[in-house]
């Protein structure tokens, strides 16, 4: 059997206009506000804009949906490329 190891990163490493698809969260606190905005594991995030010196990051969801998000936030998704 053929296993597949399935490359992870932050959100926060992501380049601009790259998509991937959030995987898991490591702030409980921060993680219930994203998932009442609709980031929930699973759904494929944009990065859209970037400010000049990297924060914050805002990212593209679920029909044109967008959130600005701090590094330091952005550091705490961990998400698949797509």
């Amino acid at each position: 059997m053929i296993s597949e190891k399935i490359a992870t990163s932050k959100l926060s490493k992501v380049a601009f206009g790259q998509s991937a698809r959030i995987e898991s969260f490591s702030d409980d606190e921060l993680s219930l506000k994203l998932l009442e905005m609709g980031c929930l594991p699973g759904v494929v995030v944009t990065i859209d804009h970037v400010a000049p010196f990297g924060c914050p990051v805002c990212i593209r969801f679920n029909n044109n949906n967008q959130l600005a998000l701090r590094k330091s936030e952005a550091d705490t998704i961990t998400v698949t490329l797509v």
